[in-house]
């Protein structure tokens, strides 16, 4: 199984078809093709070797797929990097993975200096944008222009692919590693249930996450085009959809409400869009309402999955989200394991409970990881006999269907991001005036869940929220760093020590069924 496959046959069998839309350049597969195996001869000039990392720090465009596909086809591994990211966390990864060769775009230029004075290993950047090229950087297009086109290093199956960095529950990321053959695991996770993407699919969202990877995976085997925006404004997704008549997409619930609630809206002929995947968190059901009567025509479809997996191991089809299928109940499930995966809920020892118990979700299937990088003591935690044990707690109904009730790690999802609060805690924890804190999630209408910090103040020590908030912002991404702040004079703990999260989320949960929102 090689990633690079699907390009190929693309290639073969519709050369002159549209691969790729990014503003005004439109590039056929041949045309991607060609500049594909040209980027990957000159990656394998710089040293490019196979399993090497080679990050990626840009927003979505074309280039982003080219870098993708070049790396493949040179037999090298991405390390697609969180754009919200610090230099500090960008940093870290990069030491951590052995990243050495770095694709920049214009709107992160401004971090290179730290990066560079902070990953000592990072010996050529390549300049992906579109202004002039910077003084000591390679410019993409004239590596393309430089070098004949090379044959496919033909990396593949349990070779490494990518390293895709997670918040990490020790304050530190984890870079999962995926195989070949767990990418396209993930891919047919959901191809393989018979849902087909459309001709024009618009990566909305960031394709540095894994989702929006997949979505680049999943048009590519359809032979498909991708059309891509920088970043999600409501406008420019809109502009898009009724410019290229998009037929697919993927969104985080968080989006859609953005895109009901834009003022513009009734301007844009959206009637092109026919499916539409959201995850991140389970969709209301009256916002679920509001879609039916804005699109009409367009069937949804949930996705629960996790890095780990390559992406969702479980899916909720279009037929429960109609006004007949809601009778069944199930709207409010992540859905039942994808074709490729096994799924199943287990107790604190690691045994499958009966249904309708609630659990830990586990995961086995072709989609899994290979572990986490250096990290053996985590991946022998999470990794078991096969199976990837999520955190997530769960029950399993009679049908297969998944209820997620709680997240058993303390990780947070926030308008589609995922937070570990061990990261925001770390950083808290460095402002003199803290004593001691803790991060949970609350209920937000807006981002269905929010960062929250209760903090213990030293001794006579002094500082208000957002001196707080504006410390955190140094330190990790602007996504990660608390919202709302209380101060107390102690948090609640158990016999040994430990913060009791559990009293803390109460109050603020109380009267939610679900603690995940």
């Amino acid at each position: 199984m090689h990633l690079t496959q699907f390009l190929k046959r693309a290639v073969h069998q519709r050369p002159e078809a549209i691969a790729t839309v990014f503003g005004q350049r439109r590039r056929t597969y041949a045309v991607l093709g060609e500049r594909v195996a040209r980027l990957a001869a000159a990656l394998a000039a710089l040293g490019v070797c196979k399993g090497d990392r080679v990050g990626i720090l840009a927003l979505n465009s074309d280039r982003y797929i080219e870098a993708i596909q070049a790396v493949f086809w040179a037999g090298g591994a991405i390390n697609p990097c969180n754009t919200r990211w610090s230099a500090r966390e960008l940093a870290y990864s990069f030491n951590d993975s052995g990243t050495e060769v770095l694709l920049i775009d214009d709107a992160h230029l401004a971090l290179l200096p730290a990066l560079k004075s902070d990953s000592p290993n990072l010996r050529a950047v390549i300049y992906v944008g579109d202004e002039a090229v910077p003084d000591g950087l390679h410019s993409l297009e004239a590596l393309i222009e430089a070098n004949a086109p090379m044959a496919d290093a033909m990396a593949g199956d349990e070779d490494l692919a990518a390293v895709f960095y997670t918040g990490g529950t020790t304050g530190f990321p984890k870079g999962v590693m995926l195989s070949h053959r767990s990418m396209v695991g993930g891919m047919l996770n959901r191809m393989a249930l018979g849902y087909p993407v459309g001709p024009v699919y618009l990566h909305a969202a960031p394709v540095f996450h894994l989702a929006g990877a997949l979505g680049i995976f999943w048009q590519m085997m359809a032979a498909g085009t991708s059309v891509l925006i920088p970043t999600f404004t409501p406008k420019a997704f809109m502009e898009v959809v009724q410019r290229e008549g998009v037929t697919d997409t993927l969104l985080v619930p968080t989006m859609i409400q953005m895109i009901l609630d834009a003022p513009e809206r009734p301007a844009y002929d959206m009637s092109s869009l026919r499916f539409l995947i959201y995850g991140a968190s389970p969709i209301g059901e009256g916002l679920l309402d509001r879609v039916a009567q804005m699109w009409p025509d367009v069937a949804l479809m949930q996705g629960y999955g996790m890095t780990e997996c390559a992406g969702p191991v479980t899916y909720l089809p279009p037929e429960f989200h109609t006004l007949e299928g809601r009778k069944r109940n199930k709207l409010r499930s992540a859905g039942r394991a994808g074709a490729m995966a096994e799924v199943k809920i287990v107790d604190p020892q690691r045994n499958e409970v009966p249904r309708g118990v609630v659990g830990e979700i586990a995961i086995r299937g072709m989609s899994n990881m290979l572990g986490y990088w250096n990290k053996p003591q985590e991946t022998a935690h999470t990794l078991q006999d096969g199976w990837i044990y999520s955190g997530d707690g769960a029950y399993m109904d009679e049908e297969g269907f998944v209820f997620i009730v709680d997240r058993v790690k303390d990780m947070i999802v926030t308008g589609g991001e995922n937070v570990y609060s061990a990261e925001v805690e770390s950083a808290l924890s460095r402002h003199p005036a803290v004593a001691i804190c803790a991060v949970i999630g609350i209920p937000s209408d807006r981002w269905g869940e929010q960062v929250h910090a209760i903090v213990v103040l030293r001794q006579s020590a002094r500082v208000n929220e957002d001196e707080l908030i504006q410390h955190c912002k140094g330190l990790i991404a602007n996504y990660k760093c608390p919202r709302s702040i209380e101060f107390r004079e102690s948090l609640p703990l158990t016999g040994v020590g430990k913060i009791l999260k559990a009293e803390l989320r109460r109050p603020f949960w109380e009267g939610i069924t679900r603690n995940v929102n």
